[in-house]
């Protein structure tokens, strides 16, 4: 009998069923509808590639899993015991189960008493929460159905391709006349216009400018809703004083969109009853991506959009669990249930959940980028235990990155696929795919979902659950829960009372059908579906504009580099294409990387369509097919982040931090093309080096 799950990728998490040989099939569910993309279709694929890792590996050769964690655990009690805890990290993922997330926190701050831990969702997501919990005192990435978007007038989509990264959201945008900004024209850039509504091509680095200008607009013209301002915010002066000074004709001289487009883009929204803003990564991934994100919230705000039945804000999450991802204790300043760790409140009910004294668990760590940073200097990690993640594709300035995972004592993958930085580790642990377990994960609308296990593994494999309990074991730490029921049921415990509450769902409520969106506080209670229609989250039950103001990306273009290259997702692979880049048909679509320049662009630099060029930054380089793309801004290039070797996009990224979430400046670096000879791009060719022959688990 096929068993119904959710698809393995994104944060839609679509309804799909699994057959006994790993077949995949979609089923009805409100966020797909009975449809698939390309990913989920060919999901099944990867349950049976030759690979696939299938036994425990040290220094490149099989052992035993007893022999494996034996290594690991008595590595890092020398290591901890001459350089104190904080010399182990730990870096999770946002495709972890719910479950996975909260027991690797736990296994952090318990068993290896580290501070140091955190994940992949700091270069996806953590830029909208810290805007989101600063304006409405709680981040829920759409604190409304998918289904909402149904009945939508207008749509404003920041940053977002949704077309490509998750195609069955356009579903729910049929009917809407969109509004992309993107410096792009992206196959959602195309929908928009066939809507009857705009492309904004901002210059890479200015959407905050573009937010101001029409929130300039907006009051200008007359179309703030000042009677809900009144009543359900606070702060519009303030924010109100800095955006007085971004008219859209000043506006435009900085971000490139048409002043008069700004005011049409305000008067659809402003005339429209149910309306939409909605952001992602390409207003996100910036060093100052908070304060962009604050600048279309604030939008939002003035027009009365949050909280109001049928209108709404909300940022798209792009990972498949990166909203309960974040929630449950993998952020190196949250402890689960999205409580800070800074909070003495916070740290006593987890430490009685935990069964420890709160003075025992760490403060704080290094976020994402200072943690790698951090590695070969005093006081920095000498061992990484990594779950779910691909650092030396997804991070910034990877050739940084790379040199830093070199330079550990001790470098330890639990996987499925030797993706580039298995193949590189000490320690290799094969663990389960998504169809071989059990679990939860909460989708972008805050929904909770069952992921349920339809195969058995292949021999020799263990979930991620055994390997943190087993390590916790042979740390000194037996009594971690070791079920994924065991372990969601504590995760109600921790959650409880917290801002993620999800203390009233249990396994039995999600079996029976029941849609769960947290805040859940009781076993009785239906959940929450929309948030904020009575109050925000914050004490005052008001949402808070924030005044914020333009700052010029960190890298501008100069002489020697007079290009800003931006990178995003194709439709056919997903985050550093571990996974898909190994599924026949995805990669013969999308087999190699690839620069979009401009044509006038492509010549002036000495490069035609279709030759070999490298994009080079004062970091890196990267090796791309070119595209010429007559559509694209002459002052950009594009480049997707999907590839390894010489062709990953990160190899020119700029590592600069917002001063809020940490988040990486992904989006805007200044760069060059010059022509290449090299035909062969390194790519994939160190695929399967670590694999071996199996030996009994």
């Amino acid at each position: 009998m096929p068993v119904d799950t959710h698809c393995p990728y994104c944060a839609l998490q679509c309804g799909m069923s699994v057959g006994t040989a790993g077949e995949v099939a979609p089923r009805e569910f409100p966020t797909n509808r009975g449809g698939l993309c390309q990913k989920g279709w060919t999901a099944g694929s990867l349950l049976s590639h030759p690979d696939r890792l299938t036994s425990p590996l040290v220094g490149g050769r099989p052992v035993t899993w007893e022999s494996a964690l034996g290594h690991v655990a008595s590595s890092v009690r020398a290591l901890q015991e001459e350089h104190g805890p904080d010399s182990v990290a730990v870096f999770g993922g946002g495709g972890l189960t719910n479950e996975k997330a909260y027991l690797l926190g736990r296994f952090a701050r318990v068993a290896l008493r580290t501070s140091q831990i955190d994940y992949n969702g700091r270069f996806c997501m953590s830029s909208a929460a810290a805007a989101g919990n600063r304006a409405f005192g709680l981040d829920r990435g759409l604190p409304f159905p998918v289904t909402d978007l149904d009945d939508a007038d207008v749509v404003v989509l920041a940053g977002a391709n949704v077309a490509e990264t998750m195609p069955p959201l356009m579903g729910h945008l049929t009917g809407a006349r969109l509004v992309v900004v993107d410096p792009r024209r992206t196959p959602t850039a195309e929908r928009a216009v066939v809507s009857g509504g705009l492309h904004l091509q901002p210059v890479p680095g200015t959407d905050l400018v573009l937010a101001l200008g029409l929130l300039h607009a907006a009051v200008t013209e007359g179309l703030v809703d000042h009677a809900y301002l009144s009543s359900r915010t606070t702060g519009f002066d303030d924010a109100w004083q800095l955006a007085a000074q971004w008219w859209p004709e000043r506006a435009e001289r900085v971000c490139g969109v048409a002043a008069a487009d700004m005011r049409t883009v305000v008067s659809w929204l402003a005339g429209s009853s149910r309306r939409y803003v909605l952001t992602a990564r390409g207003a996100e991934q910036h060093a100052h991506g908070v304060d962009t994100v604050t600048a279309w919230i604030n939008l939002s705000l003035a027009l009365g959009l949050p909280g109001t039945p049928g209108s709404g804000f909300g940022t798209i999450t792009g990972q498949g669990n990166g909203q309960g991802g974040r929630e449950h204790g993998q952020k190196a300043d949250q402890l689960p249930g999205y409580r800070r760790i800074d909070d003495p409140r916070a740290r006593a009910h987890v430490a009685g959940v935990w069964g420890v004294d709160p003075s025992s668990i760490p403060g704080p760590g290094r976020s994402a980028v200072e943690l790698i940073d951090a590695i070969g200097t005093p006081g920095g990690p000498r061992a990484l235990l990594v779950f779910g993640s691909n650092l030396r594709v997804s991070a910034p300035d990877a050739a940084r990155v790379a040199s830093k995972l070199d330079a550990l004592d001790l470098l330890v993958v639990a996987d499925f696929l030797p993706g580039e930085t298995a193949r590189r580790a000490d320690v290799v642990l094969p663990v389960t795919q998504w169809a071989e377990e059990e679990g939860t994960l909460t989708n972008l609308e805050g929904r909770v979902l069952r992921r349920r296990r339809a195969l058995d593994p292949p021999d020799g494999v263990r979930t991620d659950l055994d390997v943190i309990t087993g390590l916790a074991a042979l740390l000194g730490f037996g009594g971690f829960p070791t079920t994924p029921r065991a372990v969601f049921d504590e995760l109600r415990a921790a959650s409880a009372g917290g801002p993620a509450d999800y203390s009233g769902i249990t396994y039995d409520r999600l079996d029976d059908g029941e849609a769960l969106h947290w805040p859940c506080p009781s076993t009785d209670h239906p959940g929450t579906p929309r948030l904020f229609l009575d109050r925000f989250a914050h004490p005052d039950g008001r949402a808070h504009l924030v005044p914020v103001d333009h700052v010029p990306a960190a890298e501008l273009p100069d002489d020697p580099y007079p290009l800003r290259a931006t990178t995003g997702r194709v439709l056919v692979h997903y985050q550093s294409g571990a996974q898909t880049r190994r599924v026949g048909e995805l990669a013969a679509v999308a087999p190699e990387g690839f620069v979009e320049v401009h044509p006038d662009t492509a010549a002036r630099a000495g490069v035609a369509d279709g030759s070999w060029a490298r994009v080079e930054s004062r970091r890196g380089s990267v090796l791309a097919r070119v595209r010429c793309v007559a559509s694209l801004r002459p002052d950009t290039v594009f480049l997707p982040f999907h590839f390894g070797g010489d062709q990953a996009a990160n190899l020119i990224t700029n590592p600069a931090l917002d001063p809020v979430s940490r988040m990486p400046e992904f989006k805007v670096a200044a760069v060059r093309l010059i022509p290449a000879p090299v035909t062969t791009p390194v790519g994939d060719r160190e695929a399967g080096a670590v694999l071996g022959a199996a030996v009994p688990a």
